[in-house]
């Protein structure tokens, strides 16, 4: 059984009954989705349960749990919806992870290192299926909020490869491919346990812009942690991103400030080179880590989450408004 325990910041909510909730249903949701993945065939079963069994910090299924706490938590669909997002966000991990080339996930080679491309995308369809499954149990209004969920991370995965159209804001369009690939699902998060939690429906659209705008603060530091995690808690390999071509907002800032600087110029042009060998990735990593930029970066991802707290505002004061609060500080500050 994968440890799952709550971000820091929401041990400093005073509410012990809402934090227990929260946690109780944690746990129900880990058996869950672990049951979820499960397979008779012996090579969809081991390749399923791969990443979450790797563990991971359950983002998706926490808001879900934490916005059902405006109604009743307890409730039909609750529990069931938190494990179709996680199984929805596992599927696009598998797919994501060959479209970067990405070595390590959650600190444990990806499923296309093991088992090649053809398995983890195939893997991924089939947790999208299992996903399907579980949803179509829950009623026509979950199924629509999933399947147009689903299209908009399509959508922003097709973007993000393609690039910005000629003309177009390159940071405007990074941002809305942000909001449609992490954005989307983890507003679903939030609007489905509010949905079967029975709370007011008022909190829906406030609930919405609160998850997506997380969604974007959420990749942002992403891009920071590409370039920062030494230690490697996060699971992720450093300068992933980068070797893979893979657009950060650092890296796009950089690009702007070329223009006009001889400096970020130069280091643009090694950020461009031949990163294969891992001495000159890090040394790529060390530079970009340490120019303003990726400061510059990390003060986005706050703004983004200081906005998603804004949204909360038509909500009454409330252990649970404080915790959805404390819970959007938790998403730039990715560490327990």
């Amino acid at each position: 059984m994968v440890d799952i325990t709550l971000p820091k910041q929401l041990r400093r909510v005073t509410d012990l009954k809402l934090i227990n909730s929260v946690k109780a249903g944690l746990a129900q949701v880990e058996t869950a989705l672990i049951a979820a993945v499960a397979h008779t065939d012996p090579i969809a079963n081991a390749t399923s349960r791969h990443l979450a069994e790797a563990g991971g910090k359950r983002l998706r299924p926490t808001l879900v749990l934490l916005a059902a706490q405006l109604g009743d938590a307890s409730r039909f669909g609750v529990q069931e919806s938190a494990v179709v997002v996680e199984l929805t966000h596992l599927a696009t991990l598998y797919h994501d992870d060959v479209m970067d080339e990405a070595p390590t996930r959650r600190g444990v080679p990806t499923a296309h290192e093991i088992w090649g491309n053809s398995v983890a995308i195939l893997t991924g369809d089939l947790l999208l299926a299992r996903a399907s499954q579980l949803v179509s149990r829950l009623g026509e209004r979950a199924l629509t909020l999933q399947a147009d969920t689903f299209e908009r991370l399509c959508i922003g995965q097709l973007h993000e490869t393609v690039g910005p159209a000629e003309g177009e804001n390159v940071i405007d369009h990074y941002i809305q491919v942000l909001a449609d690939k992490t954005g989307s699902l983890i507003a679903a998060s939030a609007q489905l346990g509010l949905m079967f939690s029975g709370a007011p429906e008022e909190y829906l659209e406030p609930l919405r812009i609160f998850g997506e705008k997380i969604g974007v603060a959420f990749q942002l530091i992403d891009d920071v942690i590409d370039l920062q995690d030494r230690s490697g808690a996060s699971g992720k390999t450093p300068g992933t991103d980068l070797r893979a071509g893979v657009p950060t907002l650092p890296v796009l800032l950089l690009r702007e400030r070329a223009k006009t600087n001889a400096s970020a110029a130069e280091l643009l042009a090694m950020v461009d080179g031949d990163l294969s060998s891992d001495s000159q990735l890090q040394l790529v990593v060390d530079r970009l880590r340490d120019h303003e930029v990726t400061e510059a970066a990390y003060q986005e991802a706050k703004r983004w989450s200081q906005e998603a707290i804004e949204a909360l505002a038509p909500m009454p004061k409330s252990s649970v408004k404080t915790a959805l609060e404390l819970f959007a500080e938790a998403v730039v500050d990715r560490s327990n």
